[in-house]
C-alpha cells in the first residue's frame, strides 16, 4: 500500500510527519508524493493562523479528489482546538489531534475492518509524559531536527498554541542522546534542537534540567558538528545561561530570539514577560562574545491598539539591534485567545501598510548584515542543488544562505570554508577555500 503525507506549519510538525512516515515504513507501506495517487493521505495541520485552518480544509479537499477511495487522515493541532469544525469535514476517514500519533497503523487497521470514521482527540490540558515519536532519518540530508519538548504554558494573548499542544512535557536527556548518536552514525552534521517552546523544557521535571543541559549534553557527544537552536524566549537568558550558552563550541553562532514587537505597551498587551531594554540588554552581552552572531526574530504588526506611534517603535527597535532576518506577520485574530475579543483592533489596510514597510526594513537589514562578511571567510554546510544554475547552496553557522560554484569536488553534507565575495538581500555567493 502507498501512502502520501503533507505537512503544514512548524519545524516541529515537519519532524512528527517524519516519525509518524516511519510508522508506516516499518509495516511496509511505500512513501509517495503527496501529488500521487495513493491509498492513505496523512495530513499533519496547523492552527496559528485563521490561514492555516483554510490551508487546512483546502489539502483536506485535494486529497479526496486525487484518490477518492483513499484512507484521508487529519492530525495535528487544527482538530485539537476545533475538534468538532473538523469532524463536519465529510473528506475525512481518521482525525487524530496531538496526542497518540503513534497509534495511527492502529487506527488505519481498524477503519480497514470497520470501515466506521475514527475520531481519537483528547480534549484535556493536562498530559503525563512527553510522547516518544522517534526517527531514524530526515528528507534533509544534513541537518536533522531533534524535538525535546511539547506544550507551552506562556498564555500569550495573540496565541492558540496552549491550547492546541498542551501543558509541557519535557523529553529525557537519555532518548535525547539516543536519538542524536542515531542520527550522527547516518551521516548528520548539524542538529536544530526544536519544540513547541523549548525554553520551558524541565519545567516538569521540577527544575533537575533546563535546556542548557540538552545543549550540554548534544554538545558533547562525537561526530556533532552543530547545534543550533530554535526559537528563545527572552525570559530564560539570564546571566547564568547567556554564560554557559557562550561556552559551547558547537553551537551555532545563530539565535531566534522572539521579540514580537518593539513597543513595550504592546509587548505588556501581548502578555510578553520582557522589555526592550531587557532584550537590548541579552542582544549586548552576547555581541560581546561573539561578533558574528546572526539574530533573528518575529514580528507581529497591527496588534489591536498598535499606534502609529506604537509601530514606528518597533520599526526603531528592530532597526537598533540590526536583525538579520526578520519574519514579518499581520495580527490575525484567533477565536479563542484573549486578543480576539481586545478593543481597538487595526484596520486590514494599516496592518497590509504596515506590513509592507516592516518588510523593507527587514531586508535592508538584512543586506547590511551579509554585507559586513563580504571578503570574510565562513564554514558552510552544503546541503543541495541551488535553485541558482550552476551552484549548490547552504548555510554558514550564523544562518547566511551561501552559494557556491559546483565542482565535482564539492559533497553536499560536508562543511566547507568559504570566502565571501558578493552580498544580496536573501543570500550570498561565495568561494570555496582549497
Amino acid at each position: 500500500m502507498k501512502v502520501a503525507f503533507y505537512t503544514l506549519g512548524c519545524k516541529v510538525n515537519q519532524y512528527e510527519t517524519q516519525a509518524v512516515a516511519e510508522l508506516f515504513k516499518k509495516i511496509g507501506f511505500e512513501i509517495v508524493d503527496f501529488e500521487s495517487k495513493a491509498d492513505v493521505y496523512v495530513i499533519n495541520t496547523c492552527t496559528v493562523t485563521n490561514a492555516s485552518d483554510r490551508k487546512s480544509r483546502q489539502v483536506i479537499k485535494k486529497a479526496r479528489k486525487l484518490s477518492p477511495q483513499s484512507i484521508v487522515v487529519v492530525m495535528g493541532c487544527y482538530p485539537q482546538v476545533y475538534p468538532h469544525e473538523v469532524e463536519k469535514i465529510k473528506d475525512i476517514d481518521i482525525i487524530i489531534g496531538t496526542k497518540d500519533r503513534q497509534k495511527i497503523v492502529d487506527y488505519i487497521k481498524e477503519y480497514l475492518e470497520n470501515k466506521k470514521k475514527i475520531v481519537a482527540i483528547d480534549e484535556g490540558y493536562k498530559r503525563e509524559a512527553f510522547e516518544e515519536l522517534k526517527i531514524s532519518e530526515f528528507n534533509e540530508r544534513s541537518r536533522a531536527f531533534i524535538k525535546i519538548e511539547e506544550g507551552c504554558e506562556q498564555f500569550c494573548s495573540y496565541c492558540i498554541i496552549p491550547y492546541a499542544r498542551g501543558a509541557v512535557r519535557s523529553r529525557s536527556l537519555k532518548s535525547i542522546e539516543e536519538e542524536v548518536i542515531r542520527l550522527v552514525k547516518r551521516g548528520y552534521k548539524e542538529f536544530v534542537i526544536t519544540g513547541i517552546n523549548i525554553s520551558s523544557y524541565g519545567k516538569d521535571l521540577n527544575g533537575n534540567v533546563t535546556l542548557i543541559d540538552v545543549i550540554d549534553r548534544v554538545n558533547k557527544i562525537e561526530g556533532v558538528k552543530r547545534i543550533r537552536l530554535s526559537s528563545l524566549e527572552p525570559v530564560i537568558m539570564n546571566d547564568e545561561f547567556i554564560e554557559r550558552l557562550l561556552s559551547f563550541d558547537k553551537l551555532c553562532h545563530h539565535l531566534h530570539l522572539s521579540l514580537q514587537s518593539g513597543s513595550d505597551k504592546i509587548l505588556k498587551l501581548m502578555n510578553r514577560h520582557y522589555t526592550t531594554a531587557q532584550y537590548q540588554g541579552i542582544v549586548d552581552r552576547i555581541r560581546e562574545e561573539w561578533e558574528d552572531v546572526a539574530f533573528t526574530t518575529d514580528i507581529i504588526v497591527g496588534f489591536p491598539g498598535e499606534t502609529e506611534e506604537d509601530f514606528n517603535a518597533t520599526l526603531e527597535f528592530v532597526q537598533k539591534i540590526g536583525f538579520s532576518r526578520i519574519h514579518v506577520f499581520r495580527f490575525s485574530p484567533k477565536k479563542g485567545t484573549k486578543a480576539f475579543e481586545m478593543p481597538n483592533h487595526v484596520d486590514n489596510k494599516e496592518k497590509e501598510r504596515r506590513s509592507k514597510i516592516m518588510k523593507e526594513v527587514a531586508e535592508r537589514l538584512s543586506y547590511q548584515f551579509h554585507s559586513k562578511f563580504v571578503g570574510k571567510t565562513l564554514e558552510v554546510l552544503i546541503e543541495r542543488d541551488s535553485d541558482f544554475d550552476g551552484y549548490y547552496e547552504g548555510y554558514s553557522g550564523n544562518y547566511i544562505r551561501t552559494l557556491v560554484r559546483k565542482t565535482h569536488t564539492i559533497i553536499p553534507g560536508e562543511i566547507y570554508k568559504v570566502k565571501i565575495i558578493q552580498a544580496f538581500e536573501q543570500y550570498v555567493k561565495g568561494e570555496i577555500i582549497q
